[in-house]
C-alpha cells in the first residue's frame, strides 16, 4: 500500500469517526434532554401551547374546505366548465384564464396545483377549450397542466404527484437568444380513458397516451404509446402490453360490430372497401 493510499484511508477514517461523534452528540441532545419541570407554570404552559396548536390544525382545516374551487363557488364560476361533484383542493398554486378550461364531473385536483391556458392572465388563445379533463379524474398534488393549444385528458385518468403536462416547450436552436426567449409551436396532447400516470410523469408536446395505459413514475412521454400498454423511461418506451378482460370485451364488441352489418352503405359495402366515385380524387 502505498503512503498516499494509506494517508487517504486515515483521514477518511477520521472524517467518520468526527462524523459519528457529532451525530451522538446530537442524538445526546434530543433524546436525553433532561425533563421539563412538573410544577404548576410548566403545566400552564404546555395546556396553552397545545391549545394553540390544535387551534392553528383547525383553521387550516377550515381554509382547506373553505378555500376549495367547486362549480358553485365564486372562483369556480371564471371556468369555462366545472362539472357537478368536481374540486380543486386548496391551496392552489398558479390559476389563470380558467375560462379556457373545462373539466368534468366527480374530478379531483390535488392541493399546490397549476392549471393554466396561456402564457400570462388575460391572454386571448386561439383556441377553445385548450384544456379538457374528462370525468372521475384524480390530479395528484403538486401537478400542473399548462396549455397553449389543445390538452385532452380523457375519463378515469388518474396521475401521481407532482405530474407535468404541456403542450408547448422552448427552443434552443438561436445561440444568442435566451432560451427563455425561444418557443416551438404548439403541438396538442391527448390521454386517453382510464390511463394511469405515476409520480413525476412528464407529458410534453405531441404526446399521445391511449386508453387504459400505465406510465411509469419519473418516465417522459414525447410520443405515440398505444391503447392497453405499460410505458416506462425517458424518453418512455412500452415495456409491456396489457390483456385483460377489459380488452378482450373491447375487441369482441369492435368485432361484434363490424359482422353484424351496421356500417355498410345503401350499396352494401364497408367503409373500408368503399372507393370513391370516378373521376373523383379520395380525400387527403
Amino acid at each position: 500500500m502505498s503512503e498516499a493510499t494509506a494517508y487517504g484511508i486515515a483521514r477518511s477514517s477520521q472524517r467518520g469517526a468526527a462524523w459519528a461523534g457529532a451525530t451522538a452528540v446530537a442524538s445526546g441532545a434530543v433524546f436525553e434532554r433532561p425533563p421539563l419541570d412538573d410544577g404548576p407554570v410548566q403545566r400552564l404552559r404546555t395546556g396553552i401551547n397545545r391549545a394553540i396548536g390544535e387551534g392553528v390544525i383547525r383553521a387550516w382545516e377550515a381554509a382547506v374546505e373553505l378555500g376549495a374551487i367547486g362549480p358553485d363557488t365564486r372562483r369556480g364560476k371564471r371556468f369555462g366548465r366545472i362539472g357537478a361533484r368536481s374540486v380543486i383542493c386548496f391551496p392552489t398554486n398558479t390559476i389563470f384564464n380558467e375560462q379556457y378550461i373545462h373539466i368534468g364531473d366527480g374530478t379531483m385536483f390535488g392541493p399546490q396545483i397549476t392549471l393554466s391556458a396561456g402564457m400570462v392572465p388575460g391572454q386571448t388563445m386561439v383556441s377553445d377549450p385548450v384544456i379538457t379533463v374528462g370525468d372521475r379524474c384524480l390530479i395528484g398534488k403538486g401537478s400542473g397542466i399548462v396549455g397553449h393549444l389543445r390538452i385532452v385528458i380523457g375519463n378515469d385518468v388518474w396521475t401521481g404527484h407532482h405530474v407535468y403536462i404541456t403542450d408547448q416547450n422552448h427552443g434552443y436552436s438561436d445561440p444568442d437568444l435566451p432560451i427563455s426567449q425561444q418557443v416551438m409551436p404548439e403541438r396538442p396532447v391527448s390521454i386517453g380513458d382510464g390511463s394511469w400516470l405515476g409520480h413525476g410523469t412528464v407529458v410534453l408536446p405531441g404526446a399521445t397516451i391511449g386508453r387504459h395505459v400505465v406510465i411509469g413514475a419519473n418516465s417522459v412521454v414525447t410520443g405515440a404509446i398505444p391503447d392497453f400498454s405499460v410505458a416506462a423511461g425517458v424518453p418512455a418506451r412500452v415495456i409491456k402490453t396489457i390483456d385483460g378482460p377489459e380488452r378482450v370485451r373491447n375487441e369482441s364488441s369492435a368485432h361484434q360490430h363490424l359482422a353484424s352489418g351496421d356500417d355498410l352503405d345503401a350499396h352494401h359495402e364497408h367503409p373500408r372497401d368503399a372507393r370513391p366515385p370516378t373521376g373523383r380524387p379520395s380525400d387527403p
